[in-house]
């Protein structure tokens, strides 16, 4: 097990009715704040409505900014950047799912800087200081409610790059499950598949003696699994099942589960590339990719792909061999994602395989990419011939 520091600050507030306590919570750190949104459910639904309330009645004045989109651009960042500074505003509150919140992180980041945002996205600069931000969930899947990083793309590339620092952690986050009622079907499935991603990245890893964090892990895909197909058998309204997926969604990303242990994250940045030439949405990606990424990974450590097949999938390990066991442990991943309406290759997302070495140059702008295995520009160029069915 690796040494670890384990540290996190946000104050959850999770339950029915808690977009209440929004206005109060802000209170204690600022009076004059930036309200970011899509503009989208969050209106539609009545929500920003009651947190405008809450805020009002805490005191709290706010200037708004909508009109986030999924795979947050960039030049909405620098939007709001140049907003919070005219308006000398203290704090940022997030209505919305991961999107929008990392939107507000990058946002957070570059109301403190001079230069350009892009450039602690870019690795140009790290960011050590950022306002704070505080969220409304209302989609559980990136887990940035509760985690360190925000991803966003920038259109004159496409680039789409991620910054993991401490400084824009949330402050609090508010989870009510119950918020997630209306989400449509396909929104519910991505986030699910975004969750397990964020698990398995760091599930798989060479660092021997994790038995703990190992079966947390394990417990925690189940958990997303079983609940997953208790809301897609028609329990969309079931606030148990829709609570342990939002919760789950925070679990899996806020490092509890990376404790002494080192993830791999090839997967995310393949997707990346996917996603920003695409644009599709990240979950959808990662439901093309991850299968693919455990096929091309199962002569590196066949007992631990069996491990995973057998914990989380129920891969009865006295009918198969070891590399048998890790082949339909990848077979049952992908049919329950299929089982959500989600892609599992490029066709079934009708994308253009003939952009698989740009996409494999642009992974590895960085250079190597993984933990678990090393991979280099040809071996993500297998892994994306393997998504395409090629």
């Amino acid at each position: 097990m690796q040494n670890f520091e384990y540290y996190n600050r946000t104050k959850i507030i999770f339950g029915k009715g808690t977009e209440q306590d929004a206005g109060k919570e802000t209170a204690k750190y600022a009076k004059r704040i930036l309200l970011h949104h899509s503009g989208g459910s969050p209106v539609k639904t009545g929500l920003l409505d009651r947190i405008k309330d809450s805020l009002k009645k805490a005191g709290v004045e706010w200037v708004e900014l909508a009109g986030v989109l999924p795979n947050p651009r960039l030049s909405k960042v620098r939007e709001g950047v140049e907003l919070v500074k005219k308006e000398k505003l203290q704090f940022i509150l997030a209505v919305g799912g991961g999107s929008v919140i990392d939107s507000s992180k990058g946002i957070a980041m570059g109301a403190l800087y001079d230069g350009d945002v892009w450039d602690f996205y870019a690795r140009k600069k790290t960011a050590r200081e950022a306002l704070p931000v505080a969220t409304v969930l209302t989609i559980p899947a990136a887990g940035s409610e509760s985690s360190i990083s925000s991803v966003i793309t920038n259109e004159e590339g496409p680039w789409k790059q991620s910054v993991n620092e401490e400084c824009i952690r949330p402050v609090f986050s508010i989870l009510n499950p119950e918020l997630t009622y209306t989400l449509p079907p396909y929104q519910t499935a991505c986030g699910v598949a975004d969750m397990l991603a964020h698990i398995m990245e760091r599930y798989f890893t060479k660092e021997p003696h994790v038995e703990l964090t190992d079966e947390l892990c394990e417990g925690a895909m189940r958990a997303i699994i079983r609940n997953a197909r208790r809301i897609f058998s028609g329990g969309g309204e079931d606030y148990n099942a829709r609570a342990e997926i939002m919760w789950a969604g925070s679990i899996a990303h806020n490092n509890l589960l990376s404790t002494g242990r080192i993830g791999d994250w090839a997967s995310h940045a393949i997707e990346h590339e996917l996603s920003a030439v695409f644009d599709i949405a990240h979950g959808a990606g990662l439901s093309i990719i991850f299968p693919a990424w455990i096929r091309y990974n199962i002569k590196e450590d066949t007992p631990r792909l069996a491990r995973y097949a057998a914990k989380v999938w129920g891969v009865d390990g006295a009918y198969y061999d070891y590399e048998q066991a890790a082949l339909e442990g990848v077979f049952r991943l992908k049919n329950f994602f299929r089982s959500l309406g989600l892609p599992v290759s490029f066709a079934d997302a009708k994308l253009d395989p003939s952009r698989i070495p740009e996409m494999s140059r642009g992974a590895l702008k960085f250079g190597s990419l993984g933990n678990y295995r090393t991979l280099t520009e040809k071996d993500v160029e297998a892994i994306y011939h393997i998504a395409a069915g090629s």
